[in-house]
């Protein structure tokens, strides 16, 4: 089978996985319990890698804008570029790249294993729907931790260009923050937020999808997992931009 067919066989297979997902959302028992601990794992080791990650973006994105504004004579919107490039592009990616690297790369091993263990066909036998036990407490996780960290992230990396601003180019703490808030508005920050929900639920879907069909053994785990990483940040790119075009278009810019 030539790769463009293999390549559109498995788009088909892991869109209607997304759909076996969607649907299985309201069925019943609700796994609390899995949910909570995955929430929990996910956090546990993604906060601190994106809250160290979030400041050398806040801090360079303030330097390189800061520099480019200096340059056009427009010191006076420093803030406003370097809050807004954070909040609706920087904070997402960022939160999207450490739950797909750490949270992702688990989910994808820990079904892999279950899958060349055979315990997801022994649950079908039993009449227990692997996608609903597990997956859908693991989709739900990775939405919910997203969502949060990225707030997270977006006032670690703005306090981080607003340090750098300040203390290295010479900035003024008043036109930093009045800037913002001349051309920042509430939309900007639900975007993000947007964003870092679609991301968290892409991140689990795709590791859930690669790790539950896995195959070769311990070798095929392993190539699954890196497999899910790659794809989930080429997908996370594409959605972003999709996300980012589809804003600019629906709500009006402030001050434009």
């Amino acid at each position: 089978m030539s790769a463009p067919v293999t390549a559109l066989r498995r788009s088909g297979e892991f869109f209607a996985f997304c759909l076996d997902t969607l649907r299985a959302l309201g069925r019943r028992p609700v796994q609390v319990r899995e949910f909570v601990q995955q929430a929990w794992f996910i956090s546990s080791v993604s906060i601190l890698p994106a809250a160290l990650v979030s400041i050398p973006f806040g801090a360079v994105i303030a330097l390189q804008l800061g520099s480019l504004v200096r340059q056009l004579g427009a010191q006076s919107f420093t803030g406003a570029a370097s809050v807004l490039a954070v909040v609706r592009e920087a904070g997402p990616i960022v939160t999207a790249l450490i739950i797909a690297g750490a949270g992702g790369s688990a989910i994808c091993a820990d079904l892999g294993s279950r899958k060349i263990r055979e315990e997801l066909d022994a649950m079908q036998v039993l009449g227990i729907d692997p996608i609903q036990r597990l997956v859908v407490p693991r989709v739900l996780a990775s939405m919910l931790v997203a969502v949060l960290l990225n707030g997270l992230v977006s006032v670690v990396g703005v306090s981080g260009g607003y340090a750098f601003n300040v203390v290295l180019q010479g900035g003024t703490p008043g036109a930093y923050l009045a800037s913002f808030q001349a051309l920042g508005q509430l939309p900007d920050l639900l975007v993000g937020e947007v964003k870092a929900l679609l991301f968290g639920a892409a991140a689990a879907l795709v590791a859930s999808y690669k790790g539950m069909t896995a195959k070769g053994g311990p070798k095929g785990v392993g190539d699954a997992v890196n497999q899910s990483v790659v794809i989930t940040f080429m997908l996370l790119f594409a959605l972003n931009f999709l996300v980012t075009a589809v804003y600019f278009q629906v709500v009006p810019q402030k001050g434009s």
